[in-house]
């Protein structure tokens, strides 16, 4: 692999930089990976490797699969941290490089291998951000030592993470570190006694107490309620030996804490007051400790509740965010999680499981299967019945929490203890409003889910089921959607038989979208059917439709072309051409060319009175009259549009093909043009001369 690679000396005496240019090519990420290994090794930054190099391949990756050009990589390490910056110079929005691939699937599998790259960023990265340049785009991460380990915010869990080599030579197919690195990254968690004055002072409490009274020795115990049971916190002299006559005084501490001080001295006048006093002065700081940890506790509680509120609201698919949810709750909150759904007769259905330990799954499924009095499946019917927390028995211990949305009762979220310990107050309060937040989620996917079946049943209500057959002319159409799926567009098209034997070719765009757009196109194709039906000319269909829309439009109006088509001389197609407000057509010659044709005239729904004038046009054998809305001509790179002459010039090389095949290479033409969705909907018709 070829690269231009310098090493930088500018910065203080203690940075290193690199900055190396690499091709997009399959074995980049592993070129970037030995660029950021070296600058690691001459900064004596090892204890950070791991993170930057997962990192460093997920963007390269990322930047290699979306945006198709050079990269630029810039690594700069410094005593306290790497910073590591991957540029492209691909003219697309920074927003392509964030979301990615779009994920049709339902597949949470799927879902976590392509969509994952600036989750693990975020997640891993002590900052991270973005840049823009007039040359590209790019993404940055910082990484610092002594950060605290990520794992303890308990996303991502395992499972997202494949275990695959970063370290594995040149070929540059890896996109994750090592197994034991990744195990390493996603098992360590912070001590949450680390640093901890506590037994220091409890120590020097104790030792002065027991020099006072002549004890042989003593010791005191704490139980913090974290499910490790009582712990010795501090020591003094030999261990109290049974049978003696020993001291005892509890700590006057509130739950979770509890604990004792113990002394190997006798009872004597004045040892009970001095240990009183001692376990008094020792409670005191116990119960500040108490405090300040289950503060911290419940500031962690919320980023985690902050986090998986994020995450759940990103997905709009009720299938992924079912799957989700048990991925936020295992190993945090649970060592199994397992979301059921209610269908319309009270049923449940298993969604979506998880349990720490994957080789135990397929037992966790069969649990969740069985039936009767006292199966677990009894015991989510009642959760989900009642509405209310419902206690879970062995072997499978942990409670049920139905998911309430809105007063509508979803289904069920059931939670295994931690391996350790049963669920405190705390993490069941957090766990309720997961189920909260979770429920809320899965009803706003439904919602989202059947407003964009009624958004596709209208839309697909407006247009034809299939175009007419008709010796000697070929009709053809192409409709693309605007990129939301849950909207209605006002694009339609039509084509209708005449009373005179004629065919009408009908194709219009009504502005605005949504419910109101709808309304008023089928108002429109509704008119224009009564009025042909009826035998009105076109001019005078058109007069009327004008009116109707300035009375009932809503303050919309539309643009519309009608061409009716008859049998001409010899092999011939006499076409009558009306344009209210539409782009001209396109004429494609069969000998050869393309050039626009007809005249353009008013909008319908903006005046009392219109003009549209009619343009007679022939069409020999051959030739094709091409239809379009300015969805096509209107379709954005950046700020070029696609406009009609390349349009025109996309048609001239398609003489001599269908009219089907000229529709579907025009509007792949239009959809190449931009990487980005549409943001209007595109619709082609196309008319042509079969004669031959």
């Amino acid at each position: 692999m070829s690269a231009q690679a310098g090493a930088a000396s500018t910065g203080g005496l203690d940075e290193h930089v690199r900055r190396v240019r690499l091709p997009a090519d399959r074995r980049t990420p592993a070129a970037a990976r030995a660029v950021v290994r070296s600058v690691l090794a001459e900064a004596d930054l090892d204890e950070l490797v791991n993170e930057a190099l997962l990192l460093t391949t997920e963007l390269s990756t990322n930047a290699v699969e979306h945006a198709g050009t050079e990269l630029d990589i810039e690594v700069v390490a410094d005593e306290v941290g790497l910073t590591v910056t991957v540029s492209d110079f691909a003219s697309g929005p920074v927003d392509e490089l964030i979301v990615g691939v779009r994920n049709d699937t339902a597949e949470i599998t799927e879902v976590s291998e392509r969509g994952r790259g600036l989750l693990l960023v975020d997640h891993f990265a002590s900052r991270w951000g973005t840049t823009y340049l007039p040359t590209g785009k790019g993404v940055w991460f910082r990484l610092e030592r002594h950060r605290d380990r990520p794992a303890d915010r308990g996303l991502p869990t395992r499972r997202d993470l494949p275990a695959a080599s970063a370290d594995s030579g040149d070929s540059g197919q890896s996109s994750t570190p090592s197994a034991a690195a990744m195990s390493e990254l996603m098992q360590t968690t912070p001590d949450p006694y680390a640093d901890d004055p506590l037994p220091e002072f409890a120590a020097s409490l104790l030792t002065r107490l027991g020099e006072m009274i002549g004890a042989a020795g003593g010791v005191i115990r704490l139980d913090r309620g974290d499910g490790q049971g009582p712990q010795v916190l501090a020591r003094y002299g030999r261990h109290p030996r049974p049978g003696h006559e020993l001291l005892r005084v509890p700590l006057a501490v509130h739950r979770p804490y509890s604990g004792e001080l113990e002394l190997d001295a006798a009872p004597s006048g004045y040892a009970w007051p001095l240990a009183g006093l001692t376990a008094e002065r020792l409670s005191l700081h116990l119960e500040n400790d108490r405090l300040r940890r289950a503060d911290v506790r419940r500031q962690a509680w919320l980023t985690f509740l902050a986090e998986a509120s994020e995450l759940l609201a990103q997905s709009l698919d009720v299938e992924l965010t079912m799957a989700l949810v048990p991925q936020l709750v295992v190993p945090r909150l649970g060592q199994w999680c397992a979301v059921h759904t209610t269908d319309e007769w009270g049923r449940l259905r298993l969604a979506a499981a998880s349990h720490a330990d994957e080789s135990v799954l397929p037992q966790l499924h069969q649990v969740l299967r069985e039936t009767g009095p006292d199966s677990i499946q009894a015991r989510l019917r009642e959760a989900s019945r009642h509405g209310s927390q419902v206690p879970l028995g062995p072997p499978t211990e942990g409670f049920a929490v139905p998911l309430i949305a809105r007063g509508q009762r979803l289904g069920t979220l059931a939670v295994g203890r931690h391996q350790r310990h049963r669920h405190d107050p705390d993490e069941v309060a957090v766990l309720e409003d997961v189920a909260r937040r979770a429920a809320l989620a899965i009803e706003n996917a439904r919602i989202h889910a059947e407003r964009r079946r009624v958004a596709q049943t209208l839309q697909q209500s407006l247009l034809p089921p299939v175009l007419p057959v008709v010796d000697g002319i070929g009709f053809a159409a192409e409709y693309v959607p605007t990129g939301d799926d849950a909207d209605v567009g006002g694009d339609f098209y039509d084509v209708l038989p005449l009373p005179d034997g004629r065919w009408l070719v009908v194709i219009g765009d009504v502005s605005g979208k949504g419910v109101q757009a709808a309304a008023v196109t089928g108002l429109v194709r509704d008119v224009i059917r009564v009025l042909v039906g009826d035998g009105k000319p076109l001019p005078e269909a058109l007069s009327r439709l004008n009116e109707t829309l300035v009375d009932r439009g809503g303050g919309r109006y539309c643009t519309l072309a009608l061409a009716a088509v008859g049998a001409g001389e010899g092999d011939q197609l006499d076409v009558s051409l009306h344009l209210a407000g539409h782009d001209r057509p396109v004429l494609l010659h069969g000998s050869g060319g393309a050039t626009f044709v007809g005249t353009s005239g008013t909008a319908l729904g903006l005046l009392d009175s219109i003009t549209s004038p009619t343009a007679e046009i022939t069409l020999d054998p051959g030739d094709s009259l091409i239809f379009y809305t300015d969805g096509v001509t209107e379709r954005r790179r950046g700020r070029e549009l696609y406009g009609t002459a390349r349009l025109r010039d996309a048609a001239a090389p398609l003489r001599g093909y269908s009219a089907d095949v000229v529709a579907a290479r025009l509007r792949a033409a239009a959809i190449n043009f931009s990487p980005e969705p549409p943001r209007d909907d595109i619709a082609i018709l196309v008319l042509r001369n079969d004669a031959l």
